[in-house]
């Protein structure tokens, strides 16, 4: 199989990198626009730049497209009616008509379609991977100091997408209503948003995100019956605390609460699954590869990306009917 790689900015070089490591696949190349950019990748990786997309995909059978947002739906529908498997770095496309487009070609041409979001992947989220989580109220924080990077979409495409998509992997409900806020601090867009979702369920997730933090904060309470869960992203940290008889011998306590209203004494334990370190990409475009090859299901489909899209712009968009 040979997979190319359209685009090497600052994710884009990442990819190339894995997808030169790996052996079981032929690293076909690069292409961007930016040509200096791209040799000096393809030199890092031991590869070619080609000088057209067209030219990159006659010599590919997939590709990772890491360009910038407004160029996804566009750069995607290339490949996808040349016949080629791809994946997209994170938001999907800038609309859902765009998604649905793509999704709707893919399935005609019958090539797979893989979303970059990678937080699906962080060793503290898959830490959980043996807890039956049943949530009854979410609560999230992603900030982050301001960089210009990233500042060509609203906060809530650039950031509050992430927990968007694990927020849907995790709730298995429609949403119900949706209320959210937010204002524009550094840039023309809003930079600061936070939403709170009730799904049909009875579910509740409340969310702030910010690209204009003094110190990086990426944290999930997760709570439920008899079970409250934290999950710290940035430093793989995972608590669990549990809620249970007292006479339940098959826990160490490290609290008794006192007797409820039915005479009951409960109690809490306390448990940090081991969260083992790997490298997120290298495991994600792994699984894009395997996916092709139908030894896997994509972590995150199309359609999981287009539905992280959706509830995205439905917040973005009821923020700025707010701030108007």
């Amino acid at each position: 199989m040979r997979i190319g790689v359209i685009g090497v900015g600052h994710l884009g070089q990442h990819h190339a990198k894995h997808y030169a490591k790996m052996k079981d696949i032929t690293f076909s190349g690069v292409f961007d626009t930016d040509v200096d950019r791209a040799q000096l990748i393809a030199n890092k990786t031991n590869t070619i730049v080609f000088p057209t997309l067209n030219d990159l995909l006659e010599a590919s059978d997939a590709v990772s497209i890491v360009t910038p947002t407004p160029l996804h739906a566009e750069v995607a529908e290339t490949c996808i009616k040349a016949g080629k498997h791809v994946f997209i770095e994170k938001p999907i496309t800038q609309t859902i008509e765009q998604a649905d487009h793509l999704l709707s070609l893919a399935d005609k041409n019958n090539v797979l379609i893989q979303v970059g979001h990678i937080e699906r992947l962080n060793p503290a989220l898959m830490a959980l991977a043996g807890v039956n989580i049943d949530p009854k109220y979410i609560e999230v924080q992603r900030l982050a100091p301001y960089t210009t990077r990233g500042t060509d979409v609203p906060v809530v495409l650039d950031l509050m997408i992430h927990d968007i998509d694990i927020i849907l992997a995790l709730v298995d409900s429609p949403v119900k209503n949706i209320r959210a806020s937010g204002v524009s601090i550094m840039t023309d867009s809003v930079d600061i948003a936070n939403a709170r979702i009730r799904f049909q369920n009875g579910t509740v997730v409340s969310m702030t995100s910010s690209r204009i933090a003094k110190d990086k904060v990426r944290k999930f309470k997760i709570f439920q019956k008899d079970l409250y869960v934290t999950i710290d992203f940035l430093l793989g940290l995972t608590e669990i605390y549990r809620v249970f008889e007292k006479d339940q011998k098959d826990h160490e306590s490290i609290l008794t609460a006192p007797l409820d209203n039915n005479g009951r004494h409960r109690e809490i334990s306390y448990e940090k699954p081991s969260v083992t370190s790997f490298d997120a990409m290298q495991m994600e475009l792994t699984n894009f590869v395997r996916s092709i090859r139908g030894k896997e299901k994509p972590i995150v489909d199309g359609k999981a990306g287009r539905d992280a899209l959706d509830l995205a712009i439905k917040i973005h968009n009821m923020i700025i009917e707010d701030i108007h």
